[in-house]
């Protein structure tokens, strides 16, 4: 078939679905807290754009598929996107990063703490399960604090090794720090967490989970000292493997797996703590999760089974300790997730906390993308950004004016007609406190 090529002057979006995020921020206030908070940097320049202007686009460019400050060009070219969200004009890649530049350390902290709280102390949750994990973000370049240090996938390079607090049951971030990459996993964990607590105002944490990482005695004499519910995953210290070998009671939770419960004191603990032991035959569970006893490699026993164990302060079973951890395996799909969708490994900048503040808004994405996932989708499950891009949001748009009124002709087959006002209607206002339920 032939056809002719022509033009038009009409400024058409791809990102049509984007005005239920638009409906959204303007819900739940997102606008109105940018305001509210006062250690934002502003610049004094009548040519410079308002900080609302330039979070929001910088939010929405991540959420239309940019990861690097580059791709936010993208964003600044579609005309009719910017009319959705009411920016006179879209800020360029290098009106982020001069913005960004403006933040130390102290105003990272600041803003990070008015965000993160305005989301929690909102919802209508009163306990959180916290999952706090570490990651590694690997660099190419030559940025602040970028340095050698455990880095699995990429040894011997820079790396930063942030750490992330998540909650669970609401999937979101609830904190978040840069450390350089020589940082240990467990480096500067109380300042970290109590700062989080903050975030939560008279919320309570009924259950901390941390990986092995964390073991520590520091750690754990902390959470007991804040009387918080912990289970912490245990490094597999030679005691430990010598306390295993000489178990000889297993307690049968299904095929191939088997629990049991002791007590166990390291040498430079004030007391003993409980621990709950987990093994699963190889032979039944090829993939189970967990480490060999390398103390034991030609013992006849041991070398058919993975072994795990948790030190914990709950009460409950031994099955129900080991089960409720299990769930924390979730964590590691936030990180992958904020890594692949949400630019958390490639938005950098030289400084260190100019970094650190693009992430945390990246962060912040996150947390607005989960708001709308629970609250507008309410979807058995959760879909990740990139299905959802393509999905909802990734929809073909263009304004038109009729008579006074500009309206939004929205590319849209009959049958999804009916989803989409279904969820454009749909209530939302956080100030007025959200249920979960």
């Amino acid at each position: 078939m032939k056809f002719d090529l022509s033009f038009t002057n009409k400024e058409i979006t791809p990102w049509g679905g984007m005005v239920f995020l638009k409906q959204m921020l303007d819900k739940i206030g997102f606008r109105e807290q940018i305001e509210k908070c006062e250690s934002l940097p502003v610049s004094l320049s009548n040519n410079s754009y308002k900080k609302e202007v330039l979070l929001e686009s910088f939010i929405t460019s991540i959420w239309c598929g940019a990861n690097r400050f580059l791709h936010t060009e993208i964003t600044r070219a579609d005309k009719a996107l910017g009319e959705i969200f009411d920016w006179r004009k879209t800020p360029a890649q290098d009106a982020y990063k001069r913005y960004f530049g403006k933040f130390t350390q102290h105003i990272n902290q600041q803003v990070g703490h008015h965000f993160f709280s305005w989301f929690f102390q909102n919802l209508n949750l009163n306990y959180f399960t916290l999952d706090i994990d570490s990651s590694v973000i690997t660099r190419y370049g030559e940025q602040e604090g970028a340095k050698k240090g455990y880095n699995p996938k990429k040894k011997g390079r820079n790396s930063h090794h942030p750490i992330i607090a998540f909650v669970n049951d609401v999937k979101m971030v609830a904190n978040f720090w840069l450390r350089s990459g020589d940082a240990s996993s467990a480096n500067n964990f109380v300042g970290f967490l109590e700062e989080t607590l903050l975030n939560f105002g008279d919320k309570k944490v009924g259950l901390v989970r941390l990986d092995s990482g964390f073991f520590q005695k520091d750690i754990m004499d902390y959470l007991e000292l804040k009387t918080l519910q912990y289970i912490i995953a245990a490094k597999f210290t030679h005691p430990i493997q010598h306390l295993i070998n000489q178990q000889d009671f297993w307690i049968k939770v299904d095929e191939g797996i088997e629990i049991c419960d002791k007590y166990y004191q390291a040498k430079n603990w004030e007391k003993p703590r409980r621990i709950v032991i987990v093994r699963q035959k190889t032979a039944q569970r090829p993939n189970a999760a967990g480490r060999i006893l390398s103390l034991f490699p030609e013992d006849e026993i041991h070398r058919n089974y993975r072994y795990s164990a948790y030190i914990t302060n709950q009460e409950q079973s031994a099955t129900d300790v080991w089960r409720t951890y299990r769930n924390r395996g979730d964590a590691e799909n936030r990180i992958k997730e904020l890594k692949a969708d949400f630019g958390a490994e490639s938005f950098n900048l030289k400084g260190f906390f100019p970094t650190e503040a693009a992430l945390i808004f990246s962060m912040i994405a996150y947390n607005l993308m989960s708001i709308f996932r629970l609250f507008v989708l309410q979807e058995k499950t959760q879909k990740t950004l990139s299905t959802l891009r393509y999905r909802t949001f990734a929809i073909g748009a263009y304004f038109e004016k009729v008579g006074d009124t500009l309206k939004l002709k929205i590319a849209l087959t009959k049958k999804r007609r009916k989803w989409f006002v279904g969820i454009w209607d749909y209530p939302i206002d956080l100030s007025q406190k959200i249920s979960t339920a």
